[in-house]
């Protein structure tokens, strides 16, 4: 008789099953996942009298959620606008003399927020990916620990880039089996050599300690740019939790405090020191939870509410520095020339090479710290909508770019978004069904019309991603762990198996 597998990370005896009509019915079994894969679950978002108990780190699911949705607004807009999106939408308010609505204070984080976002995901990704190992350390388990990072690291590479590998290789296939028109970097003249230059691109970028970030990206994905990060982020947190293993929790705080100062204020490390302050946030609240704080914490707390509120706002305005992409722009200077920037362009330290990279480490962190702790705002990043933006936020990070360069292009020339680009590839598109473009900048009609397709579309396509790829991802590298380590009868099972979403 035929066994039974409880899945793909089936570790039990296999058992005989039955293969009677009511027990084996592989067709209707097919035909379901089917329907399950392919049916939108956007739709169906809504509260329900059977809520699941939310895990206490929900929160920053959802925040991971609503930082992808910003990113794919801050991207939207800069295509549909053009040169002019850039140099409005990632400016202050006033600068040369320019006023507009969408460059407000506070305002700007909804137009051009998708730095922010990054900058909020590195920090994430440090919570994330150290709570479970920091859980451990306070408790005196440091060999459970060692183990609880080798697992991660042994799965880290292959749960980022499998999705990547995913699609791009499927981007590259598809534009030369259409090969439709793209305002994007040309094809190679034959499918064979444009798959043996993505190959040399993805394995050159792969290789984290060499080359430039952007050698893949700029040729497939721009928006891949930071993955590497996300990945040398990921060594330094495994790095430090182990190295600091054995110290003791005020000595191990002390040295990613260090850790975090040296990386933005001695070196050009921005990224490493998100990374270590999103470690350090999780430390912190894990002393919290065991009423384990220093006493300078704890003699505040009667101002808490008061506090973080005023940090959330600091980080709103910190979030909204600009970020003008120019040609041959000091960021440093445009920064100090910006109206309501003078005075904190001089904070930046001599390290930082790109000076937005300064000011969004402090919006993510004050962001982070904050929002468990002003209840009304952790209750929005756990409503279903961030939950559901949450589970999907990778595939929507690797999806929305490719729907823009297709699709999106296409319906902006239509109502009558159309750049020069546009009347030599594709002219049969401009002015289809123009729409008005009065009113403050993005929020016209001819922007926000097509996003009533543009994002339903985009949300589709990352719930199937998330599905075939993206979930099977971390169930494949879960199970290559499980198989790889050794198993000893009185060795428990580890809990820590279940892998948290990368981004970015």
């Amino acid at each position: 008789m035929p066994t039974k597998l409880e899945g793909l990370l089936d570790r039990e005896s296999l058992q005989d099953v039955s293969l009677k009509p009511t027990t084996w019915k592989p067709t209707r079994g097919l035909i379901r996942w089917s329907l399950d894969v392919m049916r939108p679950e956007f739709l169906t978002i809504r509260s329900s009298k059977t809520k699941k108990a939310l895990r206490t780190t929900a929160w920053l699911d959802g925040l991971r959620g609503f930082s992808a949705f910003l990113v794919y607004i801050h991207h939207n807009g800069l295509w549909a606008h053009g040169g002019m999106g850039n140099l409005i939408f990632e400016n202050s308010f006033g600068y040369e003399g320019r006023h507009y609505f969408s460059a407000l204070p506070f305002v700007r984080i909804f137009f051009s927020g998708g730095h922010f976002a990054v900058a909020m995901f590195f920090v994430i990704s440090g919570y994330a990916l150290s709570v479970k190992s920091l859980s451990l350390l306070q408790s005196g388990k440091a060999t459970t620990a060692a183990d609880t990072i080798g697992s991660a690291l042994f799965r880290r590479w292959l749960r980022l880039y499998i999705p990547i590998i995913a699609v791009t290789f499927t981007w590259v296939c598809f534009r030369h089996s259409t090969k439709i028109w793209m305002d994007f970097r040309k094809r190679e003249d034959t499918f064979h050599e444009e798959v043996k230059k993505w190959y040399y691109a993805f394995k050159n970028s792969s290789f984290i300690f060499t080359g430039s970030v952007y050698e893949f990206s700029l040729k497939y994905h721009p928006h891949l740019w930071s993955i590497p990060l996300e990945f040398k982020g990921s060594i330094i947190i495994y790095t430090v939790l182990s190295a600091l293993s054995r110290c003791t929790n005020s000595t191990r705080m002390w040295c990613e405090a260090g850790l975090v100062f040296y990386f933005l204020y001695i070196v050009d490390g921005y990224y490493g020191a998100m990374f270590m302050a999103g470690m350090l946030l999780c430390d912190l609240d894990l002393a919290a939870q065991k009423d384990q704080l220093p006493r300078f914490f704890t003699a505040l707390s009667g101002f808490k509410e008061f506090i973080f509120f005023h940090m959330f706002v600091l980080a709103l305005y910190l979030g909204g520095v600009p970020g003008y992409d120019g040609a041959a722009v000091d960021r440093a200077v445009l920064i100090a020339k910006s109206p309501g920037w003078f005075w904190l362009s001089y904070l930046k330290p001599q390290a930082v090479f790109d000076a937005k990279w300064f000011y969004l480490f402090w919006a993510a962190i004050l962001a982070v710290a904050s929002i468990p702790r002003l209840p009304w705002l952790k209750r929005f990043f756990e409503t279903r909508c961030c939950q559901y933006l949450g589970r999907i936020s990778f595939s929507l990070y690797l999806v929305h770019g490719l729907v823009i360069w297709s699709v999106c292009d296409r319906l902006y020339a239509a109502v009558g978004m159309h750049r020069p680009e546009h009347a030599e590839g594709i002219p049969q598109w401009i002015d289809i069904f123009p729409l008005p473009k009065k009113g403050p900048m993005g929020l016209t009609l001819a922007f926000w019309i097509p996003q009533i397709i543009i994002l339903p579309l985009t949300l589709y396509l990352s719930e199937i991603l998330t599905k075939l790829v993206d979930e099977p991802s971390v169930k494949f590298t879960n199970w290559l762990q499980q198989r790889a380590v050794a198993q000893t009868p009185s060795q428990p099972q580890p809990l820590h198996m279940q892998s948290s979403s990368p981004v970015l």
